[in-house]
């Protein structure tokens, strides 16, 4: 009984502070195939192996009842504690690899998430990327207004060059 209790109060501590929880069924997958899956998640997430009746108690516990219709056969959870839209990719790569894992749904930022848009959160960039993207944009943006400021000047100095070589060739 107190192993159990302890057990809720992590997974509680868990829901609590993981940035999503991507809820999936592993039915059929070997101890290698989860290892392989958790050591190519484990810079953003930790992946357990959850009792259905406890992960329920804990996640009502933390505010979360999403899961309750979906705590049914071999459940493990990715506690993510990084990029989310990462730990999507990786299940999604992993999951068209080994088509037995099954992605159900997930919690992210306050809001239950269906599978469908689990996929639609691994279809998005990454961070870096994105904020590469913005970088490069900001840095066009400074481009352009630099050019647009440097751009009378330089017809300025234009216009005096036509004007002396005008007075020059005048002379």
């Amino acid at each position: 009984m107190a192993n159990k209790e302890a057990s809720v109060a992590e997974l509680t501590e868990k829901f609590r502070t993981s940035t999503a929880v991507l809820l999936t069924e592993y039915r059929g997958l070997t101890v290698a195939q989860l290892k392989t899956l958790r050591k190519s998640m484990s810079e953003h997430a930790t992946y357990a192996v959850v009792k259905n009746t406890l992960t329920k108690i804990a996640a009502n516990a933390a505010g979360i009842s999403s899961f309750d219709e979906e705590l049914v056969g071999p459940s493990a959870i990715a506690f993510v504690h990084g990029d989310p839209v990462t730990v999507a990719k990786t299940l999604r790569d992993f999951a068209k690899a080994n088509p037995l894992l099954v992605v159900k749904g997930g919690y992210f930022d306050g809001n239950p998430l269906s599978a469908a848009e689990v996929t639609k959160l691994a279809d998005l960039e990454t961070r870096e990327v994105l904020l590469a993207k913005f970088a490069g944009a900001a840095k066009a943006s400074l481009f352009g207004a630099a050019y647009l400021f440097n751009a009378p000047l330089a017809k300025a100095v234009r216009t005096v060059e036509a004007l002396r070589e005008k007075q020059d060739s005048a002379a």
